[in-house]
């Protein structure tokens, strides 16, 4: 009886859903999910940037007329507008 609860615990050790075979499972989780963590951290910094061009105190004047052009349509008839893809 005790080979067998034995046999059961090492056999979830090494097969387990957390045993020695799932490691290299947690390995590809873990490269995918500091891959993920490294494109948000990089888009939270330009989206940190971009909100630090809009402070009121100190705002950037090319960003503001871009917003309000793009978000109001205020174009006026002898422009030409090319849109540029972020």
């Amino acid at each position: 009886m005790s080979l067998l609860i034995i046999g059961t615990f090492a056999g979830h050790a090494v097969a387990g859903p957390n045993g020695l075979l799932a490691w290299g499972g947690y390995h590809r989780d873990l490269t995918s999910k500091r891959t993920d963590l490294a494109r948000l951290e990089a888009e939270r910094e330009a989206l940190k940037h971009r909100s630090a061009l809009l402070d009121p105190r100190k705002a950037d004047p090319d960003m503001a007329d871009e917003l309000v052009r793009r978000d109001l349509g205020l174009v006026r008839p002898d422009e030409v507008i090319v849109p540029l893809e972020d």
